[in-house]
Protein backbone atom coordinates (compact mmCIF):
# COMPACT_ATOMS: atom_id res chain seq x y z
CA UNK A 1 0.00 0.00 0.00
CA UNK A 2 1.21 3.48 -0.86
CA UNK A 3 2.46 5.63 2.01
CA UNK A 4 0.61 8.80 2.96
CA UNK A 5 2.51 12.05 2.39
CA UNK A 6 2.32 15.07 4.67
CA UNK A 7 4.10 18.33 3.82
CA UNK A 8 5.95 19.60 6.90
CA UNK A 9 7.95 22.62 5.74
CA UNK A 10 10.08 24.14 3.04
CA UNK A 11 13.83 23.47 3.49
CA UNK A 12 15.56 25.38 0.70
CA UNK A 13 16.28 25.82 -2.97
CA UNK A 14 19.17 24.88 -5.27
CA UNK A 15 20.20 25.21 -8.89
CA UNK A 16 18.00 22.32 -10.06
CA UNK A 17 14.94 22.66 -7.84
CA UNK A 18 13.72 23.03 -4.27
CA UNK A 19 13.61 20.77 -1.20
CA UNK A 20 10.68 20.10 1.13
CA UNK A 21 10.51 18.19 4.39
CA UNK A 22 7.84 15.51 4.03
CA UNK A 23 6.50 12.96 6.50
CA UNK A 24 5.68 9.54 5.05
CA UNK A 25 3.40 7.29 7.12
CA UNK A 26 2.30 3.69 6.73
CA UNK A 27 -1.48 3.41 7.11
CA UNK A 28 -1.20 -0.25 8.17
CA UNK A 29 0.93 0.10 11.28
CA UNK A 30 1.01 3.87 11.78
CA UNK A 31 4.81 4.08 11.45
CA UNK A 32 6.32 7.17 9.80
CA UNK A 33 9.60 8.76 8.82
CA UNK A 34 10.82 12.15 7.64
CA UNK A 35 12.44 12.67 4.27
CA UNK A 36 14.04 15.62 2.52
CA UNK A 37 12.42 15.53 -0.92
CA UNK A 38 14.16 17.26 -3.83
CA UNK A 39 11.70 18.51 -6.46
CA UNK A 40 12.90 19.30 -9.99
CA UNK A 41 10.99 20.44 -13.09
CA UNK A 42 10.92 18.27 -16.20
CA UNK A 43 13.80 20.15 -17.89
CA UNK A 44 16.13 19.06 -15.08
CA UNK A 45 15.14 15.38 -15.25
CA UNK A 46 18.54 14.24 -16.62
CA UNK A 47 20.46 15.89 -13.78
CA UNK A 48 18.19 14.44 -11.08
CA UNK A 49 18.25 10.98 -12.70
CA UNK A 50 22.06 11.08 -12.85
CA UNK A 51 22.19 12.04 -9.17
CA UNK A 52 19.91 9.11 -8.29
CA UNK A 53 22.09 6.63 -10.18
CA UNK A 54 25.25 7.83 -8.38
CA UNK A 55 23.52 7.67 -4.98
CA UNK A 56 22.32 4.15 -5.72
CA UNK A 57 25.93 3.12 -6.43
CA UNK A 58 27.09 4.75 -3.19
CA UNK A 59 24.18 3.58 -1.03
CA UNK A 60 25.37 2.23 2.31
CA UNK A 61 28.80 3.85 2.22
CA UNK A 62 29.82 6.06 5.17
CA UNK A 63 29.54 9.84 4.95
CA UNK A 64 27.33 9.75 1.84
CA UNK A 65 23.69 10.85 2.10
CA UNK A 66 21.22 7.98 1.63
CA UNK A 67 18.45 8.01 -0.97
CA UNK A 68 15.12 6.20 -0.45
CA UNK A 69 13.67 4.17 -3.27
CA UNK A 70 15.20 3.03 -6.54
CA UNK A 71 13.51 5.46 -8.90
CA UNK A 72 12.24 9.04 -9.16
CA UNK A 73 8.66 9.81 -8.23
CA UNK A 74 6.43 11.83 -10.56
CA UNK A 75 3.88 14.46 -9.60
CA UNK A 76 2.33 17.68 -10.92
CA UNK A 77 2.20 21.25 -9.71
CA UNK A 78 -1.14 23.00 -9.29
CA UNK A 79 -0.49 24.54 -12.69
CA UNK A 80 -0.18 21.12 -14.34
CA UNK A 81 3.63 21.16 -14.69
CA UNK A 82 5.38 17.81 -14.24
CA UNK A 83 7.75 17.41 -11.27
CA UNK A 84 10.27 14.70 -10.46
CA UNK A 85 11.06 13.92 -6.84
CA UNK A 86 14.10 12.36 -5.16
CA UNK A 87 13.70 11.15 -1.56
CA UNK A 88 16.74 11.66 0.70
CA UNK A 89 17.41 11.12 4.39
CA UNK A 90 16.71 14.19 6.50
CA UNK A 91 19.54 15.97 8.32
CA UNK A 92 18.03 17.53 11.44
CA UNK A 93 21.03 19.85 11.92
CA UNK A 94 20.77 21.16 8.37
CA UNK A 95 23.66 22.01 6.08
CA UNK A 96 27.16 22.77 7.31
CA UNK A 97 26.60 26.41 6.33
CA UNK A 98 23.55 26.63 8.62
CA UNK A 99 25.47 24.78 11.35
CA UNK A 100 28.36 27.26 11.15
CA UNK A 101 25.96 30.19 11.40
CA UNK A 102 25.14 29.07 14.95
CA UNK A 103 28.71 29.81 16.11
CA UNK A 104 30.24 33.16 16.92
CA UNK A 105 31.82 34.61 13.77
CA UNK A 106 30.95 31.25 12.11
CA UNK A 107 34.23 29.80 13.44
CA UNK A 108 34.06 26.13 14.47
CA UNK A 109 36.07 24.58 17.33
CA UNK A 110 39.28 22.97 16.04
CA UNK A 111 38.22 19.49 17.18
CA UNK A 112 35.05 19.74 15.07
CA UNK A 113 37.02 21.09 12.10
CA UNK A 114 39.32 18.08 12.14
CA UNK A 115 36.47 15.62 12.63
CA UNK A 116 34.40 17.12 9.80
CA UNK A 117 37.40 17.31 7.47
CA UNK A 118 38.21 13.63 8.06
CA UNK A 119 34.58 12.66 7.37
CA UNK A 120 34.45 14.65 4.12
CA UNK A 121 37.69 13.04 2.93
CA UNK A 122 36.39 9.56 3.81
CA UNK A 123 33.24 10.25 1.82
CA UNK A 124 35.24 11.59 -1.13
CA UNK A 125 37.38 8.47 -1.02
CA UNK A 126 34.25 6.41 -1.80
CA UNK A 127 33.08 8.86 -4.47
CA UNK A 128 36.46 8.87 -6.23
CA UNK A 129 36.80 5.11 -5.80
CA UNK A 130 33.60 4.65 -7.81
CA UNK A 131 34.99 6.78 -10.63
CA UNK A 132 33.28 10.11 -9.91
CA UNK A 133 34.25 13.65 -8.96
CA UNK A 134 31.69 15.55 -6.88
CA UNK A 135 32.65 18.92 -8.47
CA UNK A 136 30.75 21.03 -5.91
CA UNK A 137 32.10 20.47 -2.40
CA UNK A 138 30.96 23.40 -0.23
CA UNK A 139 29.19 23.92 3.13
CA UNK A 140 25.75 24.02 1.45
CA UNK A 141 26.23 20.49 0.07
CA UNK A 142 27.45 18.92 3.33
CA UNK A 143 24.73 17.79 5.74
CA UNK A 144 25.15 17.57 9.52
CA UNK A 145 23.54 14.69 11.44
CA UNK A 146 23.52 14.04 15.19
CA UNK A 147 25.98 11.23 15.83
CA UNK A 148 24.10 8.02 16.64
CA UNK A 149 27.13 5.80 17.36
CA UNK A 150 28.19 5.34 20.98
CA UNK A 151 31.73 6.19 21.97
CA UNK A 152 32.32 8.29 18.85
CA UNK A 153 34.91 11.07 18.90
CA UNK A 154 32.34 13.61 17.64
CA UNK A 155 28.73 14.42 18.51
CA UNK A 156 27.98 15.03 14.83
CA UNK A 157 28.41 13.31 11.49
CA UNK A 158 28.96 14.95 8.11
CA UNK A 159 27.55 13.46 4.90
CA UNK A 160 28.15 14.57 1.32
CA UNK A 161 24.99 15.43 -0.62
CA UNK A 162 23.84 17.09 -3.87
CA UNK A 163 25.48 15.12 -6.67
CA UNK A 164 23.74 17.19 -9.34
CA UNK A 165 27.08 18.47 -10.69
CA UNK A 166 28.97 15.19 -10.23
CA UNK A 167 30.81 13.85 -13.28
CA UNK A 168 32.74 10.76 -14.19
CA UNK A 169 36.48 11.22 -13.72
CA UNK A 170 37.94 12.71 -16.90
CA UNK A 171 34.57 13.90 -18.17
CA UNK A 172 34.09 17.46 -19.46
CA UNK A 173 30.77 19.16 -18.56
CA UNK A 174 28.40 19.85 -21.45
CA UNK A 175 28.13 23.55 -20.59
CA UNK A 176 31.92 24.10 -20.76
CA UNK A 177 32.66 27.34 -22.66
CA UNK A 178 28.97 27.84 -23.40
CA UNK A 179 27.98 29.40 -20.09
CA UNK A 180 29.98 30.26 -16.94
CA UNK A 181 33.46 28.66 -17.20
CA UNK A 182 33.22 26.68 -13.97
CA UNK A 183 32.61 23.06 -13.12
CA UNK A 184 30.96 23.93 -9.78
CA UNK A 185 30.57 26.93 -7.46
CA UNK A 186 33.15 29.58 -8.40
CA UNK A 187 34.56 30.47 -4.98
CA UNK A 188 35.38 26.80 -4.20
CA UNK A 189 36.83 25.89 -7.60
CA UNK A 190 40.44 25.17 -8.54
CA UNK A 191 42.55 26.82 -11.27
CA UNK A 192 42.36 23.78 -13.57
CA UNK A 193 38.54 23.90 -13.48
CA UNK A 194 38.82 27.17 -15.39
CA UNK A 195 41.54 26.06 -17.78
CA UNK A 196 39.95 22.90 -19.11
CA UNK A 197 36.91 21.96 -17.01
CA UNK A 198 37.86 18.29 -16.77
CA UNK A 199 36.47 16.49 -13.71
CA UNK A 200 39.31 15.21 -11.51
CA UNK A 201 39.81 14.07 -7.93
CA UNK A 202 42.20 16.95 -7.31
CA UNK A 203 39.42 19.44 -8.10
CA UNK A 204 37.49 18.20 -5.05
CA UNK A 205 40.61 18.37 -2.86
CA UNK A 206 41.10 22.07 -3.67
CA UNK A 207 37.50 22.57 -2.51
CA UNK A 208 38.33 20.74 0.74
CA UNK A 209 41.12 23.27 1.34
CA UNK A 210 38.60 26.11 0.86
CA UNK A 211 36.24 24.33 3.25
CA UNK A 212 38.83 23.95 6.04
CA UNK A 213 39.87 27.60 5.62
CA UNK A 214 36.25 28.73 5.95
CA UNK A 215 35.64 26.59 9.05
CA UNK A 216 38.67 28.19 10.75
CA UNK A 217 38.05 31.80 9.72
CA UNK A 218 34.27 31.88 9.31
CA UNK A 219 34.81 33.76 6.04
CA UNK A 220 34.00 32.41 2.57
CA UNK A 221 36.95 32.14 0.13
CA UNK A 222 37.49 35.17 -2.14
CA UNK A 223 35.01 37.21 -0.10
CA UNK A 224 33.64 40.31 -1.89
CA UNK A 225 35.36 39.44 -5.21
CA UNK A 226 33.45 39.23 -8.49
CA UNK A 227 33.57 36.03 -10.54
CA UNK A 228 35.78 37.59 -13.22
CA UNK A 229 38.28 38.71 -10.56
CA UNK A 230 38.34 35.22 -9.04
CA UNK A 231 38.99 33.68 -12.45
CA UNK A 232 41.83 36.12 -13.09
CA UNK A 233 43.50 35.29 -9.77
CA UNK A 234 43.15 31.54 -10.21
CA UNK A 235 44.55 31.69 -13.74
CA UNK A 236 47.59 33.49 -12.31
CA UNK A 237 48.10 30.60 -9.85
CA UNK A 238 46.82 32.48 -6.79
CA UNK A 239 44.92 30.85 -3.94
CA UNK A 240 42.78 32.22 -1.10
CA UNK A 241 44.91 33.82 1.61
CA UNK A 242 45.75 31.62 4.60
CA UNK A 243 46.02 33.61 7.88
CA UNK A 244 49.31 33.26 9.75
CA UNK A 245 47.36 32.78 12.97
CA UNK A 246 46.20 29.31 11.93
CA UNK A 247 48.01 26.31 13.51
CA UNK A 248 51.05 25.23 11.48
CA UNK A 249 49.64 21.77 10.66
CA UNK A 250 46.36 23.33 9.46
CA UNK A 251 48.24 25.79 7.25
CA UNK A 252 50.32 23.01 5.76
CA UNK A 253 47.19 20.93 5.10
CA UNK A 254 45.43 23.82 3.32
CA UNK A 255 48.59 24.63 1.32
CA UNK A 256 48.72 20.98 0.20
CA UNK A 257 45.11 21.26 -1.02
CA UNK A 258 46.04 24.51 -2.81
CA UNK A 259 49.09 23.03 -4.57
CA UNK A 260 49.50 24.53 -8.05
CA UNK A 261 50.15 21.11 -9.54
CA UNK A 262 46.99 18.98 -9.06
CA UNK A 263 49.03 15.78 -8.62
CA UNK A 264 50.79 17.28 -5.59
CA UNK A 265 47.48 17.42 -3.70
CA UNK A 266 47.54 13.64 -3.51
CA UNK A 267 44.34 11.70 -2.92
CA UNK A 268 41.63 11.79 -0.26
CA UNK A 269 43.19 8.79 1.50
CA UNK A 270 46.63 10.40 1.46
CA UNK A 271 45.28 13.62 2.94
CA UNK A 272 43.72 11.56 5.73
CA UNK A 273 47.25 10.63 6.85
CA UNK A 274 48.37 14.28 6.97
CA UNK A 275 49.64 15.37 10.42
CA UNK A 276 46.68 17.78 10.60
CA UNK A 277 44.41 14.74 10.91
CA UNK A 278 46.82 12.23 12.44
CA UNK A 279 45.70 12.78 16.05
CA UNK A 280 49.13 13.85 17.40
CA UNK A 281 48.46 15.05 20.99
CA UNK A 282 48.84 18.81 21.41
CA UNK A 283 50.48 18.21 24.79
CA UNK A 284 53.64 16.82 23.18
CA UNK A 285 56.72 19.07 23.03
CA UNK A 286 56.97 21.05 19.78
CA UNK A 287 60.17 19.26 18.67
CA UNK A 288 58.53 15.87 19.28
CA UNK A 289 55.45 16.84 17.24
CA UNK A 290 57.69 18.08 14.42
CA UNK A 291 59.67 14.82 14.49
CA UNK A 292 56.46 12.76 14.24
CA UNK A 293 55.11 14.99 11.47
CA UNK A 294 58.34 14.44 9.53
CA UNK A 295 57.88 10.67 9.84
CA UNK A 296 54.27 11.10 8.65
CA UNK A 297 55.22 13.14 5.57
CA UNK A 298 53.02 12.28 2.59
CA UNK A 299 56.02 12.23 0.26
CA UNK A 300 58.44 9.40 1.22
CA UNK A 301 61.48 11.44 0.23
CA UNK A 302 60.51 14.11 2.77
CA UNK A 303 60.83 11.62 5.63
CA UNK A 304 64.58 11.37 4.98
CA UNK A 305 66.80 8.54 6.17
CA UNK A 306 67.58 7.20 9.63
CA UNK A 307 70.84 9.15 9.71
CA UNK A 308 69.00 12.34 8.74
CA UNK A 309 66.41 11.80 11.46
CA UNK A 310 69.28 11.46 13.96
CA UNK A 311 70.15 15.10 13.30
CA UNK A 312 66.59 16.28 14.01
CA UNK A 313 66.41 18.78 16.94
CA UNK A 314 64.26 16.28 18.82
CA UNK A 315 67.26 13.88 19.09
CA UNK A 316 70.28 16.14 18.86
CA UNK A 317 70.44 17.31 22.48
CA UNK A 318 73.95 17.09 24.03
CA UNK A 319 72.83 15.33 27.19
CA UNK A 320 71.45 12.48 25.12
CA UNK A 321 74.79 12.03 23.34
CA UNK A 322 76.74 12.09 26.62
CA UNK A 323 74.46 9.57 28.30
CA UNK A 324 74.58 7.41 25.18
CA UNK A 325 78.40 7.38 25.28
CA UNK A 326 78.38 6.41 28.96
CA UNK A 327 75.84 3.67 28.34
CA UNK A 328 77.88 2.37 25.41
CA UNK A 329 81.03 2.17 27.56
CA UNK A 330 79.15 0.34 30.34
CA UNK A 331 77.51 -1.99 27.83
CA UNK A 332 80.87 -2.82 26.23
CA UNK A 333 82.35 -3.67 29.63
CA UNK A 334 79.37 -5.90 30.47
CA UNK A 335 79.59 -7.62 27.08
CA UNK A 336 83.32 -8.29 27.53
CA UNK A 337 82.85 -9.67 31.06
CA UNK A 338 79.95 -11.84 29.95
CA UNK A 339 81.95 -13.21 27.02
CA UNK A 340 84.95 -14.04 29.25
CA UNK A 341 82.67 -15.74 31.77
CA UNK A 342 81.13 -17.91 29.05
CA UNK A 343 84.57 -18.89 27.69
CA UNK A 344 85.79 -19.74 31.21
CA UNK A 345 82.73 -21.93 31.90
CA UNK A 346 83.18 -23.60 28.52
CA UNK A 347 86.77 -24.54 29.33
CA UNK A 348 85.75 -25.86 32.77
CA UNK A 349 83.07 -28.09 31.28
CA UNK A 350 85.45 -29.46 28.61
CA UNK A 351 88.04 -30.34 31.26
CA UNK A 352 85.49 -32.07 33.49
CA UNK A 353 84.18 -34.30 30.72
CA UNK A 354 85.81 -36.56 28.19
CA UNK A 355 82.76 -36.30 25.96
CA UNK A 356 82.99 -33.82 23.15
CA UNK A 357 80.05 -31.39 23.27
CA UNK A 358 77.73 -31.24 20.28
CA UNK A 359 78.62 -28.55 17.74
CA UNK A 360 75.34 -26.68 18.18
CA UNK A 361 75.43 -26.55 22.00
CA UNK A 362 75.69 -23.29 23.93
CA UNK A 363 78.41 -23.81 26.54
CA UNK A 364 76.83 -21.89 29.35
CA UNK A 365 76.58 -23.90 32.59
CA UNK A 366 73.89 -21.80 34.23
CA UNK A 367 71.59 -21.52 31.25
CA UNK A 368 68.16 -20.15 32.41
CA UNK A 369 64.91 -19.00 30.74
CA UNK A 370 64.98 -15.42 29.47
CA UNK A 371 63.46 -12.89 31.85
CA UNK A 372 62.21 -9.46 30.73
CA UNK A 373 62.59 -6.42 32.94
CA UNK A 374 60.56 -3.25 32.43
CA UNK A 375 61.71 0.16 33.60
CA UNK A 376 59.81 3.46 33.92
CA UNK A 377 60.08 5.50 30.72
CA UNK A 378 60.99 9.16 30.64
CA UNK A 379 61.84 11.53 27.79
CA UNK A 380 65.61 11.04 28.14
CA UNK A 381 65.35 7.24 28.14
CA UNK A 382 63.01 7.31 25.13
CA UNK A 383 65.31 9.55 23.09
CA UNK A 384 68.34 7.44 24.01
CA UNK A 385 66.50 4.28 22.93
CA UNK A 386 65.33 5.88 19.69
CA UNK A 387 68.91 6.94 18.96
CA UNK A 388 70.05 3.34 19.40
CA UNK A 389 67.29 2.01 17.14
CA UNK A 390 68.25 4.42 14.36
CA UNK A 391 71.94 3.45 14.76
CA UNK A 392 71.41 -0.32 14.65
CA UNK A 393 73.99 -2.22 12.63
CA UNK A 394 73.69 -5.92 11.98
CA UNK A 395 76.94 -7.94 12.04
CA UNK A 396 77.33 -11.09 9.89
CA UNK A 397 77.39 -14.39 11.75
CA UNK A 398 80.78 -16.07 12.27
CA UNK A 399 80.62 -19.82 12.58
CA UNK A 400 82.86 -21.58 15.12
CA UNK A 401 83.42 -25.22 16.04
CA UNK A 402 81.44 -25.24 19.28
CA UNK A 403 79.47 -21.98 19.39
CA UNK A 404 78.48 -18.87 17.44
CA UNK A 405 78.17 -15.25 18.49
CA UNK A 406 75.89 -12.47 17.15
CA UNK A 407 77.02 -8.93 17.90
CA UNK A 408 74.65 -5.95 17.77
CA UNK A 409 76.01 -2.47 18.39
Amino acid sequence: MKSNEEFVRYLGEGAYGYVNLVRYSNPNDGSSYLSAVKNSPEENFDSLQSELQILLELRGYPNIVTCFGDYLQESFTRFGEKLYKLQLEYASEGSLRAFMDKYADRKLPERLIKDFTGMVLEGLGWVHGHGYAHCDIKPDNLLVFPCSSEGGSSSYEIKISDFGNALELGEVPKFWETEVPWVGTAIYMSPESIRDGVATMSLDLWSVGCLVLEMYTGVIPWESLEIDDIATRLLSAQAPEIPETLPSDAKDFIQTCFSRKPEERGSASELLSHPFLSQIPETLPSDAKDFIQTCFSRKPEERGSASELLSHPFLSRPEVEVEEAEDKKTANEKTTNSFLLKVFKLRMRRRSSNKKPPTDALAVSDKKPLKLRFFPTNATQFKRTLNKVLRLKFMPLKKSTYFSLVSVH
